[in-house]
């Protein structure tokens, strides 16, 4: 083969190769296209399927937080005996049991929301222990010191609802 004829090949397949690397590029892009717009639609479907669940373990997690809200607990659960220690053991136990039976709600929430509904449980622990320690010494005096404490300052299940409130209204945008 000559020099003329290589060339001349060479012009014949320049145009087939360019044409054959557009075609590649251009299908690479549709097919990577195509798959995001799969992506998109099996996230929007799950999305339809999940945020109703979600809802309602926030829902679950507001109730929790509105029961163990101290002015709430302190009428709603009433002294069992004439000891202090008993009643202040009764309401932390009330606390207990409703958080072990929302546990499984964690799975739907944001790390972050969930350590603050677990803070604001240990807080109102705490604030029922320390109450406890007080000179007292009937459950009705328990009581109005557990309520008197919560008038000074805000409960702290007011403050993770508000934070719940707040992730809520973040799933609809």
């Amino acid at each position: 083969m000559s020099g003329d004829e290589i060339l001349q090949l060479f012009a014949y397949l320049l145009p087939a190769v360019v044409t054959g690397v557009i075609a590649f590029y251009f299908f690479r892009l549709h097919t990577r296209n195509e798959e995001g717009r799969r992506r998109f639609l099996l996230h929007k479907d799950s999305q339809k399927d999940t945020l109703p669940v979600r809802l309602q373990a926030y829902e679950r997690m507001a109730l929790f937080l509105e029961r163990i809200t101290l002015n709430s607990l302190v009428v709603r659960v009433a002294p069992i005996s004439k000891s202090k220690s008993d009643y202040e053991n009764l309401l932390i136990k009330q606390i207990e049991t409703e958080f072990e039976h929302n546990l499984s709600q964690q799975i739907y929430m944001s790390d972050e929301c969930w350590n603050i509904i677990k803070t604001a449980k240990n807080a109102t622990i705490q604030i029922i222990r320390s109450a406890g320690m007080s000179e007292t010494d009937s459950p009705d005096k328990l009581r109005e010191d557990i309520l008197n404490q919560t008038m000074e300052k805000q409960s702290p299940s007011n403050t993770a609802l508000a934070f719940v409130k707040k992730e809520v209204g973040d799933l609809w945008n």
